[in-house]
C-alpha cells in the first residue's frame, strides 16, 4: 500500500537521527533495518523508527520533510 509519509529514524537514544520521505513507509523501514540501501542512514545505523506522519499526497510530504530538515535537533527530538 502506497501512502506518502515522512519519518525519523535513530541509531540509539540521544544518537544520530535521520529524516526521510517515502511513498511506502513499511518497505522503507524494512530497507533501513536490513541495511539494503547505502547512504547516511546506513552509515550511521539509523534503523529505529521513532516518528512518522502520513499525508494524502507526496507534495505535502516533501514540503513537511523540508520544513523538518530546517529545524534544530532539539525541535525534532520534541516530536
Amino acid at each position: 500500500m502506497k501512502q506518502p509519509a515522512i519519518y525519523i529514524t535513530a541509531n540509539n537514544y540521544h544518537g544520530t537521527i535521520y529524516t526521510g520521505v517515502t511513498s511506502n513507509l513499511v518497505q522503507r523501514i524494512y530497507q533501513h533495518k536490513n541495511n539494503l540501501v547505502s547512504g547516511f542512514a546506513h552509515r550511521y545505523k539509523c534503523t529505529k523508527l521513532v516518528y512518522y506522519e502520513c499525508f494524502d499526497d507526496m507534495v505535502s510530504a516533501i514540503t513537511r520533510q523540508k520544513q523538518m530538515k530546517s529545524w534544530r535537533r532539539s525541535d525534532k527530538v520534541k516530536l
